[in-house]
């Protein structure tokens, strides 16, 4: 039986390993664990938890032989390691009371000298645990996931210090509230591993932003760690550089070379680009997560210290101790950091997990989805025993508070193969001549209770996650394709958004109220435009869907003038093989009028049960905002235009349409006419081109709780105020506003947690976080697929379009594929071309040739698998030739 000191805390990793059984984790380690990492004593309590590993916490503070009280001049440190080894002295005189051939003997696992030390003074087996560990000749693997517990005073061996001391915490915390220092979130960049920004917390305007470069400044700061900065002096101030660096050489330690790295970035620059600018002086706290990437062999031979290179470019290499290199290359695995001397160039960590082979389909959805931070383990029994009990059927008891409306002319509109189905339309004229609209929304919010295992776990995924060829559901199955989807001809409980409209679709009447609805039709947006364009159709089904089509070009017209924008991204739909699963095309998606004619209802339904939960509840209702861009977000946008109507005036005589090329941002609306009126009949793409460009000017929409925030307004839609309220299926935000709106309307009772803002505002911190990740891991499943395609079709010639120019660099869009790539102009092993970057037009010139933005090129897509870690599309211009 083992017995572990809360010095374990690091090597929670080899805890979790199955070999290792039989442990006892005292009272006192257990506290002191949960007072070091919420983190790790959640995995310790789940490893108690699990009946195979025999873990058994034991109750030594309240047990009388083993309490022990602190001592005069003692400190509470001592005190503890003290009542840990009478815990352990106690424990091997009760074990040989058993009457048993076995003796069971103790043995006590600490990293603490002293306490080892004293420990076999008084008669303990005690072992460090590097110590045990190496002792089970069995395992040797379980070496390599020992984590590296080196304190900055025991710097490595050798090597000179590389790196300024961080100042204590205490210091930093005076000087952070003196003003000396500022706190902040530190982001590393993705395209140069010599520079960062850290986000200032707290109202500090003028100073939101802070950039630091080179390798000194960044002091062994890790992406999202949360760092105290000291501003340099205004002479010291620097420009963020436009050139991408990748710290990609196989020599670890050539800090020379990283010199000459930093003298690229200082490149001369105008006054008004330069930034505030600082350097990080201490941790306050590192958000250190376990890495996914791969392990760059040492050169040397036999050598057990290799790098490991995370898959995302902004986290450092990290070194690892392993005696198994030779299976691990080609593989993707998972490596946690331990700690950062002083004097090594990269972080020590240690080994945890082998995910599979590089490349393979199966691995990199992990990689990606463990990148991502996406929740995708099987739901567990705890969840899953809170969900209906089949067969399920509709009872007298959910009819009691319901509305029938089975008799209506529902029917669903969706993408083709989608089986979680969360809405549902109907549209009828009634005897006044008026129009009843109606929104039918899956009634989730019945089947998940608050507080309930599966709500909290519902909770915490946030929202379902698409992936090319996989969605990661936010609710079990039987809800998500059976239960809560609204498919044809079966009864559903639904929650339904009533309109009564005049033939200018302007509300009269707005109701809500929950609902038992049997949808007659579960269509494809292609199958709706089909039945509404028939000549022979007259159907009520088809009725509906026209009265519906005609009423949503009103209102969209309504929104547009009312200045909301539309804005173009360009979307990829894979075709995939039926039976390898490979994509084997690739295709723009196409929207019809019919996808418009569902969003504009959705958008209605939104607003109108925002308003009512507002209504109700002012101070907790959670509503979404979409905050305006800061006028700087849009000056590429502005840059760009102009750049294309540099036009000989011999041109402009001739073709007076290239005047308009001027987009004005001082508003929605004016920013949205300026692109309606951006055309150029000889460059239809054009028009394309700005609204991408506009999209990635946008802040993101986020959620927040109406009690903790002044500005409701919505910029995209050009709405005061905006919920979701459309899709409890795939998002958690979706059944809190069904919550709330229940409550309202008196269909379901409140909850304490329903009506407390700041546990509201957390929960739109989550929500706001796992939908940005889940964007993220739908990108880069586009991205895998992608090269997949691209793998079996060798090289592609396509055209594309300038979208951003870059310092040795530009960015292209390839409309065909809605794909996008950086094209470089050095190439390791060929001479460097001459490149003049103009900030000002933005254009770069190579040689003699000019690109500007939005021009139009030819380029080679292949793809570069050199590096198996990052596969990449390369791009190589064709025309111009350069």
């Amino acid at each position: 039986t083992i017995l572990i000191h809360f010095h374990f805390v690091p090597q929670i990793d080899i805890l979790e390993d199955p070999v290792i059984k039989n442990v006892i984790v005292l009272q006192t380690v257990l506290q002191e664990v949960r007072n070091r990492s919420a983190p790790v004593y959640k995995r310790i309590r789940d490893v108690i938890g699990n009946p195979e590993k025999h873990f058994y916490s034991f109750t030594n503070e309240h047990h009388r032989e083993t309490y022990v009280q602190q001592e005069q001049g003692e400190t509470s440190n001592d005190r503890n390691d003290r009542a840990i080894r009478v815990a352990v002295k106690w424990y091997n005189e009760h074990l040989k009371k058993i009457e048993d051939e076995e003796k069971i003997q103790v043995i006590f696992l600490t990293n603490d000298r002293t306490n080892k030390e004293k420990a076999l003074e008084e008669g303990i087996t005690a072992y460090t645990c590097e110590e045990y560990i190496k002792s089970l000749v069995a395992n040797p693997d379980l070496v390599d996931r020992l984590a590296c517990v080196s304190d900055e005073g025991k710097e490595i061996e050798s090597g000179k210090i590389i790196f300024p001391e961080h100042i204590p915490l205490s210091k930093l915390q005076q000087g952070i509230k003196s003003g000396i220092y500022l706190q902040g979130t530190y982001r590393a960049s993705r395209d140069n591993y010599l520079e960062a920004t850290v986000w200032v917390h707290g109202d500090a305007e003028e100073n939101k932003e802070i950039i630091i470069q080179g390798l000194k400044h960044l002091n062994r700061a890790v992406h999202e760690d949360i760092v105290a900065v000291e501003l340099l002096a205004r002479d010291e101030w620097v420009a963020p550089s436009s050139v991408v660096l990748q710290d990609d050489d196989q020599n670890e330690d050539d800090i020379e070379k990283e010199e000459e790295k930093e003298n690229i970035l200082k490149t001369s620059v105008n006054k008004d680009m330069l930034r505030p600018t600082g350097k990080v002086v201490g941790i306050i706290k590192r958000n250190w997560r376990p890495f996914c990437g791969m392990l760059s062999k040492s050169q040397i031979k036999e050598a057990r210290r290799h790098l490991f290179t995370p898959a995302d470019r902004r986290i450092p290499r990290i070194r690892i101790e392993t005696r198994q290199a030779d299976t691990l290359e080609g593989q993707r695995i998972i490596v946690a950091i331990d700690g950062w001397p002083r004097n090594s160039r990269y972080p020590n960590g240690h080994f945890v997990k082998n995910l599979g082979s590089a490349g393979d389909k199966e691995t990199e959805t992990e990689v990606l989805l463990l990148e991502h931070d996406v929740p995708h383990q099987p739901f567990s029994q705890g969840v899953l025993s809170f969900l209906p009990k089949m067969p399920w059927s509709i009872t007298e008891e959910d009819m009691k508070y319901r509305e029938d409306l089975r008799h209506l002319y529902v029917c669903s509109v969706d993408p083709p193969g989608c089986t979680d189905i969360d809405d549902a339309l109907h549209c009828r004229e009634v005897e006044n001549g008026n129009i009843e609209v109606g929104v039918h929304i899956a009634d989730v919010s019945h089947f998940i209770r608050p507080g309930n295992a599966l709500d909290e776990e519902s909770a915490k995924r946030g929202t379902t996650v698409y992936l090319c060829e996989k969605r990661i559901d936010m609710v079990p199955e039987l809800l998500s394709s059976n239960l809560c989807s609204l498919r044809s001809n079966v009864d559903r409980l639904a929650f339904s958004c009533i309109w009564e409209m005049n033939h200018k679709a302007e509300i009269l009447k707005t109701r809500f109220a929950k609902s038992i609805i049997n949808s007659k039709a579960s269509l494809t947006y292609a199958e709706a435009q089909m039945r509404i364009d028939s000549a022979t159709m007259n159907d009520d089904i088809t009725t509906s869907l026209r009265g519906l089509n005609k009423l949503a070009k009103i209102l969209k017209k309504r929104r547009i003038d009312n200045g909301a924008l539309t804005l173009s991204s360009p979307e990829v739909r894979f075709h995939m093989d039926s039976e390898t699963h490979d994509p084997i095309d690739l295709q723009t998606k196409e929207l019809k009028e019919t996808n418009s004619m569902v969003e504009e209802f959705m958008l209605l339904a939104n607003i109108s049960v925002a308003q009512k939960i507002y209504n109700e509840f002012p101070e907790f209702a959670l509503l979404r905002k979409h905050p305006a861009p800061p006028p700087s977000n849009y000056d590429i946008l502005v840059k760009a235009a102009k750049s294309q109507a540099i036009i000989p005036d011999l041109f402009k005589f001739f073709f007076p349409f290239f005047q308009n090329l001027e987009i004005k941002t001082d508003s929605a609306k004016a920013l949205a006419e300026s692109l309606d009126k951006a055309e150029s009949p000889a460059f239809p793409y054009l028009n394309t081109l700005l609204r991408i460009l506009t999209t990635r000017c946008m802040m993101q929409a986020v959620y927040f709780c109406s009690g903790m925030d002044n500005d409701f307004h919505h910029y995209g839609l050009a709405s005061p105020i905006y919920t979701h309220f459309t899709s409890p299926i795939r998002r958690y935000a979706d059944i809190i506003v069904h919550r709330l709106l229940a409550v309202a309307i008196g269909a379901d009772s409140t909850y304490p947690e329903l009506t407390d803002k700041h546990k509201l505002a957390d929960m739109c911190k989550n929500l706001n976080y796992r939908h940005k990740m889940a964007q993220y891991a739908q990108r880069a499943s586009v991205a895998f697929h992608t090269q997949l395609f691209f793998k079996s079709k060798g090289v592609v010639n396509e055209d594309a379009y300038i979208l951003f120019v870059r310092k040795n660099a530009v960015v292209v869009l390839i409309p065909k594929y809605g794909l996008e790539g950086t094209v470089f102009f050095e190439e390791k092993g060929k001479p460097t071309p001459r490149l003049d970057y103009n900030n000002e037009v933005p254009s770069l010139t190579v040689e003699d040739t000019t690109l500007r933005v939005f021009d139009k090129v030819k380029v080679n897509i292949m793809l570069d698998a050199s590096n198996i870690q990052h596969q990449k599309i390369r791009m190589v211009l064709v025309e111009p030739k350069v």
